[in-house]
C-alpha cells in the first residue's frame, strides 16, 4: 500500500468514524450506515484526486495481487 492508498483508507475511516458519533448510532445497521458513508466520502475524493493527477491511486504493491503462495512467502520474510 502506497502513502496516498493509506491516505484515502484512513480519511474513510475517519469520516465514517464522525458520521457515526454525529449520528449517535448504536445499532449493527447504524454503523454500516456511517461505514457506507465514509466510505463513500473517500472514494469520491479519491475519484477526483485520479482525474486530477492523471493516473490511478491503487498501486501494484496491493496484497491483492499476490497469490496465496507469494503472501505467505512475503509474510514469513517480513517477519526476520
Amino acid at each position: 500500500m502506497n502513502d496516498l492508498e493509506l491516505i484515502f483508507s484512513m480519511l474513510g475511516e475517519r469520516v465514517s468514524t464522525e458520521i457515526t458519533k454525529n449520528k449517535e448510532a448504536k445499532s449493527f445497521m447504524e454503523c454500516e450506515d456511517a461505514a457506507i458513508e465514509g466510505g463513500q466520502v473517500a472514494g469520491n475524493a479519491r475519484k477526483d484526486a485520479e482525474k486530477r493527477i492523471g493516473k490511478s491511486i491503487i498501486s501494484d504493491e496491493n496484497y491483492l495481487h499476490l497469490t496465496e503462495e507469494k503472501k505467505k512467502k512475503k509474510l514469513i520474510e517480513d517477519k526476520k
